[in-house]
């Protein structure tokens, strides 16, 4: 049986669409923390809850959106519980090797330590960002502007369902993909000016300072999330993140094509 836990957010949702048109009913089990029928309730701030029964291979979408501390504490208990639980093989997504400098790295890197000492056999999906992300964090003003602090600096986005499909692969053949650690980033870095003259509008990139007032007095960011923006922002202008050091890309060889334009999910983001 086949297991994906994280589902309920836009990546898990669709693996989870994916899986469930190649996977028999009876084979394929949501774990989500609100369970609709047929799926079961798995909440990684309930150990209580981490019933792995019966799973084979457990897709763990990373419970990201907290503290270091919190997500940690989840993923330890998710990987203890499927130790326990007799499961085989565990596919993570994790953060891409270019990465390190991001505040929320050090969640991933431990989760990836974990696993390796573990019992299970394992599969690391190191994930660049979404070319969506892009679309939140640097979208155009009203008058067409981008005001993102990205400096000079390109991100090698990756489209979100380019990502789904690599993680719906490896999720249904993980023999094959036993201890291996896979880099997938986008195969052109994206810079501002791309990102503005995608839309036919223009790049004026503020300070990393003034962003960070802007974001605080918007007031729609938990505290944590400020410096995590922030060390985006910062990667990415400082060069980190443009997808050259990190010696490989397994997007491509993973999907057996060309990775969709990282610029097209950017434009269709933006303008929904």
């Amino acid at each position: 049986m086949l297991m994906i836990t994280g589902a309920t957010g836009a990546l898990g949702k669709l693996v989870t669409a994916r899986l469930a048109r190649v996977v028999g009913r009876d084979d394929l089990v949501v774990g989500t923390r609100a369970p609709a029928p047929g799926e079961r309730r798995i909440d990684f701030d309930d150990p209580a809850s981490l019933d792995f029964s019966g799973v084979d291979t457990l897709l763990m979408i990373s419970a990201g959106a907290a503290e270091d501390d919190v997500v940690i504490a989840r993923h330890d208990a998710a990987i203890s519980a499927a130790e326990k639980a007799g499961v085989r093989h565990l596919v993570y997504t994790s953060l891409s090797g270019d990465g390190d400098h991001l505040t929320y790295a050090l969640a991933h890197r431990w989760t990836e330590r974990r696993l390796r000492a573990s019992s299970l056999e394992w599969t690391v999906l190191r994930n660049g960002l979404y070319a969506e992300f892009l679309a939140a964090v640097a979208a155009p003003g009203p008058d067409g502007t981008i005001a993102a602090p990205l400096g000079s600096g390109r991100l090698a986005a990756v489209a979100r369902e380019d990502l789904a499909e690599v993680a719906a692969r490896v999720a249904l053949t993980p023999a094959e993909h036993a201890g291996r650690t896979y880099e997938l980033v986008g195969e052109r870095a994206l810079s501002g000016a791309d990102l503005a003259a995608a839309l036919g509008g223009s790049y004026e990139p503020d300070t990393l300072a003034a962003t960070r007032t802007a974001v605080i007095e918007a007031g729609q960011a938990l505290p944590f999330q400020v410096p995590m923006l922030l060390s985006t922002y910062a990667a990415i202008t400082a060069g980190f993140l443009d997808g050259t050091s990190i010696g490989r890309n397994d997007l491509r060889p993973l999907l057996g094509r060309e990775p969709r334009p990282a610029i097209e999910a950017y434009v269709r983001a933006v303008r929904g």
